[in-house]
């Protein structure tokens, strides 16, 4: 799978993504933060999941109804966590992240939503 992981979730997620054999790019890679929009439009062009904790995409997904190739949010998940959240998602959702779901993982509950048909 894809990924594009926003600079608040963290280089160790990333590192284990790419240890699990997935194509994943760092967004600090690429300079400054740019901003939300940014880094979903970079990850639909790309076709990659976006991971990040930060909670504005909703905004972005669900009112502003902004295109994207799927999106793992992690808020309130702390730094030794995220790993372990990430791999029990991949784990169960692989098939629905790689059909371009949103899946929110938000006190040790795991919450899909599925694009349209």
């Amino acid at each position: 799978m894809r990924f594009l992981i926003d600079r608040c979730a963290g280089r160790r997620l990333a590192e284990w993504l790419r240890d699990q054999g997935h194509d994943t790019v760092e967004s600090r890679e690429r300079g400054p933060d740019p901003g939300d929009r940014t880094l979903l439009d970079w990850a639909m062009r790309e076709q990659r999941v976006l991971v990040t904790i930060d909670t504005d995409f909703g905004e972005l997904l669900y009112l502003q109804q902004a295109p994207h190739a799927g999106l793992v949010r992690l808020p309130d998940a702390p730094a030794h966590q995220r790993i372990d959240l990430m791999a029990q998602v991949l784990d169960r959702y692989s098939a629905e992240l790689e059909a371009g779901a949103v899946v929110t993982v938000r006190g040790g509950r795991i919450r899909i939503s599925r694009p349209a048909p």
